[in-house]
């Protein structure tokens, strides 16, 4: 049985949307990050953590990963090209979207007032609108981002993309517009996003 712990608002969301997606029983507990429940297992009170078996493991994608190797769903079998081309895209997504949008938000509320600098987000947003130019080029044809098969990087994508809006961060390109409307109406997703 895994336990997650972090808030559905938070990179947690890619954790319980992968269990759901893998249909396997979980507990949630809802902690915010920095919060006693967190800190006990991750130091620096980053959420998500996942717990199986007493041992924590911290970071979504590390997470994520883990899971859909362990369950051999979600993913292409390591040492494999198709696996090389998902790494990539998962490295991709953290470079381009994942760190705009959070370096974003540490410039918003994370870092002390006098350390933010509310002008660097203009230069992110232009950023985030060129990488998305360069993920329409990188995506496979069919319903997922590799094609026909969801894997890890389907999950850090929406996530990014949910992220991206509440942020108010602009989807420019219709191509991930519609993908993005589709991956919002998957079961598993929509049960994750409900906890």
């Amino acid at each position: 049985m895994y336990t997650v712990i972090g808030t559905v608002n938070s990179r947690a969301a890619r954790v319980l949307w992968m269990l759901e997606e893998l249909e396997v029983p979980f507990e949630h507990v809802p902690a915010p990050p920095r919060s006693e429940g967190v800190t006990a297992f991750n130091p620096a009170g980053k959420v998500p953590v996942l717990i199986e078996d007493g041992t924590p493991i911290t970071d979504s994608t590390a997470i994520i990963q883990y899971l859909a190797d362990k369950h051999g769903k979600l993913t292409h079998r390591a040492g494999t090209l198709d696996r090389a081309r998902q790494d990539s895209l998962t490295q991709f997504l953290l470079d381009e979207f994942d760190a705009a949008l959070w370096m974003a938000a540490r410039h918003s509320f994370v870092l002390p007032e006098e350390l933010r600098h509310a002008a660097i987000k203009n230069t992110l947003r232009w950023e985030f609108e060129r990488s998305q130019k360069t993920l329409v080029h990188r995506m496979g044809e069919g319903p997922f981002l590799m094609g026909e098969v969801m894997t890890v990087p389907d999950i850090i994508l929406t996530h990014c993309g949910n992220w991206a809006l509440g942020a108010k961060f602009p989807i420019v390109e219709h191509r991930l517009t519609s993908y993005l409307e589709r991956m919002r109406k998957r079961p598993a997703y929509l049960r994750a996003m409900a906890r």
